[in-house]
């Protein structure tokens, strides 16, 4: 598993975010404060404080390079 963190704070970029994983087989989650949400739900997206930084878990083992690429645009 891998976690970075990214910025969605804007209902496009959230758009965008949930498209670009969703192409990827792997399990994606959301940490922000106690709560963790599936990352390709976008209803569970909005429920987050946006406007902070958020920890994304990805649980993948191969191709983490390949998902790191697809996701430079929301990293900080």
């Amino acid at each position: 598993m891998k976690t970075v963190q990214i910025s969605l704070n804007s209902i496009d970029k959230v758009k965008s975010f949930v498209n670009d994983i969703s192409k990827f087989d792997f399990d994606f989650d959301l940490v922000s404060g106690r709560y963790v949400i599936d990352a390709k739900s976008i209803m569970g997206i909005f429920s987050l404080d946006l406007s902070k930084p958020i920890d994304l878990n990805i649980h993948a083992e191969e191709n983490v390079e390949e998902v790191l690429t697809a996701l430079k645009p929301y990293m900080i």
